[in-house]
C-alpha cells in the first residue's frame, strides 16, 4: 500500500510526458496547454484562480498568459466587479487549438487505458475521488509512532 502514491505519481508523470510528446507539433508547452485547458473549461476564469488551479505563482502565470495573449490564443478582460483583476477568455484562434488538445487528450486516454475494462476504469475513478476527498478533509494528520 505504501507504494501506491509513488505509482500514481509515476503514472501521472507518464501521462504528462506522453501528452507533451503528442502536443509538441501543435506548438504549445505543457504550461501553455494546461492554462488553455482550464480557460477552455472555465471561460472568464480570473488569473489568480487559474494560478491556483495550476499550482503556480501568479507572476509565473502572468508570463504564460502574456505569451498566450501575444500568440492570439487568449485575451484578458477586466473583471467588472474588481478592476484590479483580469478574466481570461479564449480567442477565435484559441478555441480550435483547445479543441485539438481535447481530441488529442481523448485519443491518448483511449490508448493509455486500452485493455482495461470499463468497470475497472469506473472503480479507479471512484477510488481516486475518494482519495482526494480523504486528503481534502483530513484536518489533523495521524502521527506516526516511532
Amino acid at each position: 500500500m505504501d507504494t501506491i502514491p509513488f505509482e500514481i505519481a509515476e503514472t501521472a508523470h507518464s501521462l504528462r510526458r506522453e501528452f507533451d510528446r503528442r502536443a509538441a507539433p501543435l506548438g504549445v508547452t505543457r504550461a501553455q496547454w494546461r492554462a488553455l485547458a482550464w480557460v477552455g473549461r472555465e471561460p472568464g476564469l480570473r488569473q489568480v484562480e487559474l494560478a491556483d488551479h495550476l499550482d503556480i505563482e501568479p507572476i509565473t502565470l502572468c508570463r504564460i498568459v502574456d505569451r498566450l495573449e501575444e500568440g492570439g490564443l487568449v485575451e484578458r478582460r477586466r473583471d467588472p466587479e474588481d478592476r484590479r483583476a483580469w478574466r481570461l477568455h479564449l480567442t477565435d484562434k484559441g478555441e480550435p487549438l483547445v479543441e485539438q488538445l481535447r481530441m488529442l487528450a481523448g485519443q491518448m486516454s483511449r490508448d493509455a487505458f486500452a485493455g482495461v475494462a470499463p468497470e475497472t476504469i469506473e472503480l479507479l475513478r471512484k477510488s481516486l475521488a475518494q482519495v482526494r476527498e480523504n486528503l481534502s478533509t483530513n484536518i489533523s494528520p495521524k502521527r506516526i509512532s516511532a
